[in-house]
Protein backbone atom coordinates (compact mmCIF):
# COMPACT_ATOMS: atom_id res chain seq x y z
CA UNK A 1 0.00 0.00 0.00
CA UNK A 2 1.73 3.00 -1.03
CA UNK A 3 2.23 5.78 1.95
CA UNK A 4 0.13 8.63 2.70
CA UNK A 5 0.77 11.75 4.52
CA UNK A 6 -0.44 10.96 7.49
CA UNK A 7 2.16 7.88 7.62
CA UNK A 8 5.02 10.60 7.34
CA UNK A 9 6.66 11.57 10.51
CA UNK A 10 7.95 15.21 10.67
CA UNK A 11 11.75 14.73 10.14
CA UNK A 12 14.01 15.27 13.58
CA UNK A 13 17.15 14.83 15.32
CA UNK A 14 17.40 11.25 15.77
CA UNK A 15 16.02 10.76 11.69
CA UNK A 16 18.53 13.00 10.45
CA UNK A 17 21.32 10.96 12.61
CA UNK A 18 19.94 7.61 11.65
CA UNK A 19 20.26 8.72 8.38
CA UNK A 20 23.41 9.61 8.95
CA UNK A 21 24.61 6.66 9.92
CA UNK A 22 22.99 4.27 7.33
CA UNK A 23 24.76 6.49 4.60
CA UNK A 24 28.14 6.81 6.02
CA UNK A 25 28.68 3.40 7.33
CA UNK A 26 27.27 1.83 4.18
CA UNK A 27 30.23 -0.71 2.06
CA UNK A 28 27.49 -0.89 -0.43
CA UNK A 29 23.68 -0.34 -1.88
CA UNK A 30 21.56 -0.76 -4.44
CA UNK A 31 21.79 1.90 -7.54
CA UNK A 32 18.68 2.34 -9.80
CA UNK A 33 19.32 4.51 -12.94
CA UNK A 34 17.24 4.42 -16.43
CA UNK A 35 18.89 2.39 -18.75
CA UNK A 36 20.88 3.84 -21.64
CA UNK A 37 18.96 1.84 -24.49
CA UNK A 38 15.74 1.50 -23.07
CA UNK A 39 14.52 4.41 -20.70
CA UNK A 40 13.61 1.36 -18.01
CA UNK A 41 14.48 1.33 -14.59
CA UNK A 42 17.70 -0.16 -13.99
CA UNK A 43 19.36 -1.64 -10.75
CA UNK A 44 22.49 -2.92 -9.91
CA UNK A 45 24.26 -3.37 -6.67
CA UNK A 46 27.42 -1.10 -6.30
CA UNK A 47 30.18 -0.59 -3.38
CA UNK A 48 29.17 2.77 -1.67
CA UNK A 49 31.29 5.60 0.49
CA UNK A 50 30.72 9.08 0.99
CA UNK A 51 32.66 12.11 0.52
CA UNK A 52 34.10 14.77 3.02
CA UNK A 53 30.48 16.77 3.13
CA UNK A 54 28.51 13.21 3.81
CA UNK A 55 27.49 12.69 -0.10
CA UNK A 56 27.38 9.48 -1.26
CA UNK A 57 30.52 8.68 -3.79
CA UNK A 58 30.22 5.41 -5.85
CA UNK A 59 33.28 4.51 -8.46
CA UNK A 60 32.21 2.43 -11.22
CA UNK A 61 33.20 1.22 -14.77
CA UNK A 62 32.54 2.35 -18.11
CA UNK A 63 31.60 -1.52 -19.26
CA UNK A 64 28.79 -1.53 -16.67
CA UNK A 65 25.16 -0.66 -17.73
CA UNK A 66 24.49 1.34 -14.91
CA UNK A 67 27.21 3.39 -15.89
CA UNK A 68 25.91 4.12 -19.08
CA UNK A 69 22.90 5.03 -17.65
CA UNK A 70 24.15 7.94 -15.43
CA UNK A 71 26.20 8.90 -18.53
CA UNK A 72 23.16 9.39 -20.13
CA UNK A 73 20.87 10.25 -17.79
CA UNK A 74 21.86 11.38 -14.05
CA UNK A 75 18.77 11.01 -12.05
CA UNK A 76 19.10 7.92 -10.26
CA UNK A 77 18.37 6.44 -6.82
CA UNK A 78 20.48 4.98 -3.76
CA UNK A 79 18.74 1.94 -1.47
CA UNK A 80 21.49 1.39 1.43
CA UNK A 81 20.71 -0.17 4.62
CA UNK A 82 21.77 -3.81 5.54
CA UNK A 83 19.35 -6.42 6.86
CA UNK A 84 19.94 -8.17 10.22
CA UNK A 85 18.34 -10.96 11.94
CA UNK A 86 14.60 -11.48 11.26
CA UNK A 87 12.55 -10.22 8.72
CA UNK A 88 14.20 -7.70 6.62
CA UNK A 89 11.62 -5.26 6.30
CA UNK A 90 12.19 -4.52 10.35
CA UNK A 91 15.52 -3.44 9.68
CA UNK A 92 16.10 0.46 8.88
CA UNK A 93 16.74 1.83 5.46
CA UNK A 94 17.22 4.84 3.58
CA UNK A 95 16.26 5.47 -0.69
CA UNK A 96 17.86 8.93 -1.99
CA UNK A 97 16.85 10.50 -4.99
CA UNK A 98 19.97 11.99 -6.72
CA UNK A 99 21.71 12.80 -9.57
CA UNK A 100 24.92 11.64 -10.46
CA UNK A 101 28.34 14.05 -10.69
CA UNK A 102 30.99 12.36 -12.26
CA UNK A 103 34.27 13.56 -10.72
CA UNK A 104 36.69 13.57 -13.02
CA UNK A 105 40.90 13.42 -12.43
CA UNK A 106 41.00 16.74 -13.07
CA UNK A 107 38.68 17.84 -10.75
CA UNK A 108 40.01 19.57 -7.49
CA UNK A 109 37.23 16.82 -5.25
CA UNK A 110 39.21 13.77 -6.75
CA UNK A 111 42.18 13.38 -4.43
CA UNK A 112 40.04 13.62 -1.57
CA UNK A 113 37.05 11.59 -3.37
CA UNK A 114 39.81 9.11 -4.77
CA UNK A 115 41.72 8.24 -0.75
CA UNK A 116 38.33 8.01 0.84
CA UNK A 117 36.71 5.45 -1.15
CA UNK A 118 39.80 3.40 -1.34
CA UNK A 119 40.50 3.57 2.53
CA UNK A 120 36.57 2.40 3.05
CA UNK A 121 36.94 -0.59 0.04
CA UNK A 122 41.00 -1.46 -0.06
CA UNK A 123 40.86 -3.80 -2.74
CA UNK A 124 39.31 -1.34 -5.13
CA UNK A 125 43.15 0.07 -5.61
CA UNK A 126 43.70 -2.64 -8.04
CA UNK A 127 41.58 -0.92 -10.13
CA UNK A 128 40.20 2.61 -9.42
CA UNK A 129 43.26 4.19 -11.94
CA UNK A 130 42.45 2.14 -14.97
CA UNK A 131 40.95 4.75 -17.92
CA UNK A 132 37.52 3.22 -17.41
CA UNK A 133 36.95 3.38 -13.77
CA UNK A 134 34.97 6.39 -12.65
CA UNK A 135 34.05 8.35 -9.66
CA UNK A 136 30.61 9.68 -9.21
CA UNK A 137 28.93 12.29 -6.50
CA UNK A 138 25.16 10.96 -5.82
CA UNK A 139 24.01 14.77 -5.33
CA UNK A 140 20.86 13.83 -2.97
CA UNK A 141 17.60 16.07 -4.06
CA UNK A 142 15.60 13.71 -1.40
CA UNK A 143 15.42 10.71 0.79
CA UNK A 144 13.01 8.24 2.13
CA UNK A 145 13.56 6.92 5.28
CA UNK A 146 11.88 3.60 6.68
CA UNK A 147 13.33 3.21 10.27
CA UNK A 148 11.29 0.30 11.02
CA UNK A 149 7.36 0.02 11.72
CA UNK A 150 5.89 3.29 11.60
CA UNK A 151 8.97 5.33 11.31
CA UNK A 152 9.14 6.84 7.61
CA UNK A 153 10.50 10.16 7.40
CA UNK A 154 11.08 12.55 4.63
CA UNK A 155 14.28 13.71 4.44
CA UNK A 156 15.96 17.15 2.17
CA UNK A 157 19.29 17.40 0.82
CA UNK A 158 20.42 19.56 4.08
CA UNK A 159 19.13 16.85 6.15
CA UNK A 160 22.14 14.27 4.37
CA UNK A 161 24.96 16.77 3.57
CA UNK A 162 27.46 17.91 6.36
CA UNK A 163 27.04 21.53 6.47
CA UNK A 164 30.64 22.81 8.17
CA UNK A 165 32.65 25.47 7.04
CA UNK A 166 35.41 22.96 7.53
CA UNK A 167 34.77 20.68 5.02
CA UNK A 168 37.02 22.17 2.31
CA UNK A 169 39.82 22.32 4.86
CA UNK A 170 39.45 18.66 6.12
CA UNK A 171 39.31 16.92 2.75
CA UNK A 172 42.85 18.56 2.71
CA UNK A 173 44.31 17.18 5.37
CA UNK A 174 42.35 13.96 6.03
CA UNK A 175 44.85 11.41 4.35
CA UNK A 176 47.53 12.90 6.43
CA UNK A 177 45.48 12.65 10.10
CA UNK A 178 44.04 9.27 9.55
CA UNK A 179 47.38 7.73 8.24
CA UNK A 180 48.78 9.95 11.65
CA UNK A 181 46.07 8.05 14.24
CA UNK A 182 46.70 4.45 12.37
CA UNK A 183 50.63 4.25 12.73
CA UNK A 184 51.12 6.64 15.96
CA UNK A 185 47.99 5.84 17.73
CA UNK A 186 46.20 2.44 17.23
CA UNK A 187 45.41 1.92 20.72
CA UNK A 188 43.16 5.11 20.93
CA UNK A 189 41.50 4.01 17.30
CA UNK A 190 40.85 0.53 18.90
CA UNK A 191 39.44 2.49 22.07
CA UNK A 192 37.46 4.57 20.06
CA UNK A 193 35.76 1.71 18.75
CA UNK A 194 35.08 -0.55 21.79
CA UNK A 195 34.32 2.18 23.94
CA UNK A 196 32.90 4.66 22.00
CA UNK A 197 31.02 2.40 19.20
CA UNK A 198 30.19 -0.29 21.12
CA UNK A 199 32.33 -2.82 19.29
CA UNK A 200 34.64 -5.64 20.02
CA UNK A 201 38.41 -6.74 19.35
CA UNK A 202 41.22 -5.28 18.61
CA UNK A 203 42.83 -3.93 14.84
CA UNK A 204 40.42 -1.33 14.46
CA UNK A 205 41.76 1.71 11.64
CA UNK A 206 40.28 5.49 11.00
CA UNK A 207 39.35 4.97 7.50
CA UNK A 208 37.66 8.51 7.04
CA UNK A 209 37.57 11.71 8.98
CA UNK A 210 34.72 14.71 8.48
CA UNK A 211 33.18 17.84 10.61
CA UNK A 212 30.44 15.61 11.47
CA UNK A 213 32.47 12.30 12.82
CA UNK A 214 34.93 9.66 11.67
CA UNK A 215 34.78 6.05 10.37
CA UNK A 216 36.66 3.12 11.56
CA UNK A 217 37.16 -0.08 9.91
CA UNK A 218 37.99 -3.90 11.07
CA UNK A 219 37.49 -6.81 8.24
CA UNK A 220 34.27 -5.51 6.49
CA UNK A 221 32.29 -4.17 9.38
CA UNK A 222 32.31 -0.45 9.63
CA UNK A 223 31.63 1.65 12.74
CA UNK A 224 31.44 5.82 13.42
CA UNK A 225 31.86 7.73 16.32
CA UNK A 226 29.86 11.18 16.10
CA UNK A 227 31.43 14.52 17.28
CA UNK A 228 28.91 16.55 18.99
CA UNK A 229 28.81 19.49 18.12
CA UNK A 230 30.37 19.10 14.66
CA UNK A 231 33.69 20.85 13.89
CA UNK A 232 33.10 24.49 12.45
CA UNK A 233 37.18 24.40 11.62
CA UNK A 234 39.76 22.04 10.99
CA UNK A 235 42.02 23.35 14.05
CA UNK A 236 39.73 21.38 15.87
CA UNK A 237 40.21 18.25 14.87
CA UNK A 238 43.00 17.31 17.08
CA UNK A 239 41.24 18.46 20.51
CA UNK A 240 38.35 16.68 19.53
CA UNK A 241 40.24 13.31 19.12
CA UNK A 242 42.08 13.41 22.07
CA UNK A 243 38.89 14.49 24.57
CA UNK A 244 37.46 11.57 22.62
CA UNK A 245 40.52 9.76 23.87
CA UNK A 246 40.38 10.33 27.30
CA UNK A 247 36.69 9.68 26.95
CA UNK A 248 37.09 6.48 26.03
CA UNK A 249 40.10 5.58 28.46
CA UNK A 250 37.95 6.64 31.35
CA UNK A 251 34.90 4.52 29.93
CA UNK A 252 36.80 1.60 29.63
CA UNK A 253 38.74 1.67 32.97
CA UNK A 254 35.06 2.45 34.58
CA UNK A 255 33.75 -1.32 32.50
CA UNK A 256 37.05 -2.80 33.84
CA UNK A 257 35.81 -1.72 38.11
CA UNK A 258 32.59 -2.57 37.37
CA UNK A 259 33.18 -5.82 36.14
CA UNK A 260 36.11 -6.61 38.72
CA UNK A 261 33.29 -5.50 41.93
CA UNK A 262 31.03 -8.21 40.33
Amino acid sequence: MAETKATILETDEQARALAARLFRTARFGALAVLHADTGAPFASRVAVATACDGVPVILVSRLSEHTSGLLSDPRSSLLVGEPGKGDPLAHPRISLVCSAVRIDRDDPRHASVRSRFLRRHPKSALYADFADFLFFRLEPLSASLNGGFGKAYRLAPEDIRIDSPANEELAGMEERAVAHMNEDHSDAVDLYAKALAGESGDGWKLATVDAAGFDMIRSERVSRVEFNPILKTAAQLRPELVALARKASKTMDNRREHDGSN
